[in-house]
C-alpha cells in the first residue's frame, strides 16, 4: 500500500510516503529560503507530500539560528524556487508553519521582534545562537489577548503568502511544545482566562488560529500536527490529555481539514502514544491521517495495512537518502546518518548525500 496512489483532499498524491518536517537552519539573510534548500527538497519529490521544516509566519516566531520564515515577499521569492523544483519533478509540497514562542533566546530574532508566550514562564534548557553559542532560553512575555488576536492573524496572512509561493497547502506545527502546543499544553499553560482553564480554553488558540488559516485559503489546504504525550521543550503529559486532544480532533473534523498528522515520538525517548489514543483520534477526524514517528518499510506497510492511518511521514530517512521511496521500494540499504551536520550551514550532510545509480 506504501507505494499506492492516494486522493488527499483535491491533492493526488504519486504514494503514501510522506516527508516529514526536520529543522535544516539553512535560510540565509533575514530568514530567507536560498537556492540550497531548493536543490535538498528538489531532490526528495520523489515523496507523495513533503512537509517543509518548521518555518515561522511571524518575526516573533523565529526561534532557532537560519531557520525560514513565511512573512514578508523576499520569503516568498526564495519558497516559489523551492515549491517550482518540487512541482518541476511531480511532487506536492505543504509548507509548517512553526510560531516556536517561548522556545527561542533574543538573540535569534529579527531587531523589533520579542520572545512571546502563554505565560511569563522560560522554557527549560538551553539554546543555541550563532552569535552567542548555547544561551538560556530568554523569558517569554505573557500574551495577551490583543497578542493573540495579532498572531492569530499572523498565521491567516502567511498561509496566503504560502500561496502566493506555490504551495499546495500548509501544516500547522502544534506539536513539539512550540507555540501552539504551549497553549494546549496544561504544564505550560496555566492562563486563567478564555485561552486556558480547561480543555476548552486550552484548545482555544489553535482552533482560533486553525480556522483564520482555512478562513484565508480553505480548509482543504490546512493541516495540523500534534503531539500528545511529547515531552520536547518543557511540555510531559497531563491528566485529562487523552479528552482534550480527541476533542481538539472533533472540533479540527468539523472543519474539512487537509489531513491531521500525530507525531510519537517514543522512538526518540519519549513516552509512546497510545495506541488506543491514536485509534480514537483516527476515529474523530473524518479526512486523511497521517502517522509519523520511527517507521520503516515493514513497520509502515503494516500500519497502512491495519487502517491506523491513510499516510506515514518519515524523518530522518530522508534526510539522509533524497531518493528514499526509490530504496524502500527496491529493499536497497540507506545511507548512514552524518549528526555533524544536521543544523550547519551549506550542502555538506544536506545536498551531497548519495542517491541510486539509475
Amino acid at each position: 500500500m506504501l507505494f499506492e496512489p492516494f486522493q488527499a483532499r483535491s491533492l493526488q498524491l504519486r504514494n503514501r510516503v510522506v516527508m516529514a518536517p526536520m529543522t535544516r537552519s539553512r535560510a540565509v539573510d533575514a530568514n530567507t529560503p536560498s537556492p540550497l534548500m531548493a536543490e535538498y527538497y528538489g531532490q526528495r519529490a520523489s515523496a507523495g507530500l513533503i512537509i517543509t521544516e518548521g518555518t515561522s509566519p511571524s518575526p516573533n516566531g523565529i526561534g532557532y539560528a537560519r531557520i525560514p520564515g513565511l512573512f514578508n515577499h523576499a520569503q516568498v521569492r526564495g519558497w516559489r524556487m523551492i515549491t517550482d523544483a518540487v512541482h518541476a519533478k511531480g511532487g506536492k509540497i505543504v509548507v509548517q508553519l512553526m510560531h516556536t514562542g517561548r522556545v527561542t533566546h533574543v538573540a535569534n530574532l529579527p531587531a523589533g521582534a520579542e520572545v512571546l508566550g502563554p505565560m511569563a514562564l522560560a522554557c527549560p534548557g538551553e539554546m543555541y545562537t550563532d552569535s552567542q553559542g548555547m544561551q538560556p532560553h530568554s523569558m517569554p512575555r505573557a500574551m495577551t489577548q490583543a497578542d493573540i488576536a495579532r498572531t492569530v492573524g499572523e498565521y491567516a496572512q502567511a498561509a496566503r503568502l504560502a500561496v502566493e509561493a506555490g504551495f499546495d497547502g500548509i501544516e500547522l506545527h502544534a506539536a513539539n511544545g512550540y507555540l501552539i502546543e504551549q497553549f494546549l499544553n496544561a504544564n505550560v499553560n496555566q492562563r486563567s482566562d478564555a485561552y486556558g482553564a480547561g480543555i476548552a480554553g486550552r484548545n482555544r488558540f489553535a482552533i482560533e488560529v486553525t480556522r483564520a488559516a482555512a478562513q484565508a485559503i480553505g480548509a482543504e489546504r490546512v493541516g495540523i500536527r500534534l503531539s500528545p504525550y511529547g515531552v520536547f521543550n518543557g511540555t510531559g503529559g497531563f491528566a485529562d490529555v487523552d479528552a482534550q486532544y480527541l476533542a481538539l480532533a472533533r472540533e479540527l473534523s468539523a472543519m474539512g481539514l487537509l489531513y491531521v498528522h500525530v507525531l510519537d515520538h517514543s522512538a526518540m525517548g519519549a513516552p509512546p502514544v497510545p495506541a488506543e489514543l491514536k485509534l480514537q483520534l483516527r476515529r474523530s477526524f473524518d479526512g486523511p491521517f497521517i502517522l509519523s514517528g520511527g517507521f520503516d518499510r515493514a513497520s509502515a506497510e503494516r500500519t497502512l495495512s491495519e487502517g491506523q492511518a491513510d499516510l506515514i511521514a518519515f524523518a530522518r530517512s530522508f534526510l539522509a537518502n533524497p531518493d528514499l521511496v526509490q530504496r524502500m521500494r527496491m529493499n536497497s540499504p540507506l545511507n548512514a546518518l552524518d549528526m555533524a551536520t544536521f543544523y550547519t550551514p551549506g550542502p555538506k550532510g544536506y545536498t551531497d548525500y548519495p542517491a541510486l545509480a539509475s
